[in-house]
C-alpha cells in the first residue's frame, strides 16, 4: 500500500501542471481572469480562440494519459527494497487516473482553485477504458451537435461511461473499473453543479455555432 500512495501523490502532483497556466503564461494571458474564470479549454475556446484551446486541451489529455499509465509502471517497490507489487497494476492505473484528475479540479500549487477535469478525465478514460472511447465521444459530440451546451455534454458523456462498464464492460459495475466510474461520475456532477443551475435556469452559456443538429432539427 506504500507504493500504492506514492505512486498516487506522483499522479495527484503531476495533475498539479495546468494546460491553462502554461499557455496563459506562454501568450501572456491568466484565464483566471477572463471570461467564466475557468482555466479549462472550454473558457480557453471562449477567450482566447481554437489555437490557444487545442494546446490547453493536448497537455490535460496527456497529463490524464501519463498519469494513468506511465505512473503505475513506475518501479517504486524495487527503489524501496519490497521487490513486490502489492496492488494488482489495473486497480493502480484506476487509482492514479482519479488521483490526476483530482490534483488537476484541486491543484495544492494553485491554492486548490483547479478546472473542471473534463479534459484530463478523458485522457485517463483513453488510458484505462479504452473501449468506452466510442460511448463517451459519441455521446459527447451528439450532445453538444444538438444542444451547444459543452457542460450537458460532458455530464451525458460521463454517464455513458458508467453505463459502459454497468453493462458492457466484462467486469461489471461492481470492480474497480466500477468504482471508478462511479467516483468520476460523482466529482464531474459537483465541479458542475453552477451550469447543472444554469441549464435548469436557461442561463447557460451556448456555442451556438456547434449546435448543427439542433439548428437542422429546428427548421
Amino acid at each position: 500500500m506504500i507504493e500504492l500512495t506514492l505512486k498516487a501523490l506522483l499522479a495527484y502532483a503531476l495533475g498539479n501542471v495546468m494546460g491553462g497556466h502554461l499557455v496563459g503564461r506562454l501568450r501572456g494571458v491568466d484565464l483566471a481572469r477572463v471570461g467564466s474564470g475557468n482555466i479549462g479549454a472550454t473558457n480557453a475556446l471562449r477567450t482566447q480562440g481554437s489555437g490557444f484551446a487545442l494546446l490547453v486541451l493536448a497537455i490535460d489529455v496527456c497529463k490524464g494519459v501519463v498519469g494513468a499509465l506511465a505512473v503505475p509502471l513506475l518501479p517504486l517497490g524495487e527503489v524501496l527494497g519490497s521487490g513486490l507489487e502489492t496492488v494488482d497494476r489495473s486497480v493502480q492505473a484506476f487509482v492514479c487516473g482519479a488521483a490526476v484528475t483530482v490534483g488537476h479540479c484541486y491543484p495544492a500549487a494553485w491554492r486548490f482553485q483547479g478546472g473542471k477535469g473534463v479534459a484530463t478525465l478523458a485522457g485517463v478514460f483513453g488510458a484505462v477504458l479504452p473501449w468506452s472511447l466510442p460511448w463517451v465521444l459519441g455521446g459527447f459530440v451528439l450532445v453538444v451537435l444538438l444542444s451547444g451546451y459543452v457542460s450537458l455534454a460532458t455530464l451525458g458523456a460521463t454517464a455513458l461511461a458508467g453505463l459502459y462498464v454497468a453493462c458492457v464492460d466484462a467486469r461489471g459495475a461492481l470492480s474497480a473499473a466500477g468504482a471508478f466510474t462511479a467516483f468520476m461520475g460523482t466529482l464531474v456532477v459537483f465541479k458542475h453543479r453552477d451550469n447543472i443551475r444554469r441549464l435548469r435556469a436557461g442561463t447557460e452559456s451556448r456555442f451556438e455555432k456547434l449546435r448543427v443538429l439542433g439548428r437542422w432539427l429546428d427548421r
